[in-house]
């Protein structure tokens, strides 16, 4: 008897921008997770399915209340991996990807 596989992608936010964020919301196809607030040099990990496909978005208030909000990576139903997404100065974030490809 085969047995299930469960399709995930574990996620690190780190956050070294040099400030709090607050109100940090990560969205992807179907749902979304986040954190009322993630100090700076810290990290935040997270586990998710996708149900569908479509971009990974962060949005967050960062430093002087400075609302930002960055477009990563198209994420796709049964895509695992992991992905990284760093909070730089400036309200600048980055995306590293490490997903296996979409069928």
């Amino acid at each position: 008897m085969a047995g299930c596989h469960s399709y995930h992608i574990d996620t690190t936010i780190e956050n070294r921008s040099g400030a709090a964020a607050q109100l940090l919301e990560v969205d992807y196809p179907s749902a979304s997770f986040g954190a009322d607030a993630l100090a700076s040099g810290a990290d935040f990990h997270y586990r998710f399915d996708v149900v569908g496909s479509g971009p990974v978005t962060i949005q967050y208030t960062g430093a002087n209340r400075q609302a930002v909000k960055k477009t990563g990576p198209t994420v796709y139903e049964r895509q695992e991996g992991r992905l990284e997404i760093v909070l730089l100065p400036g309200g600048q974030v980055e995306f590293h990807p490490e997903l296996t490809p979409h069928s």
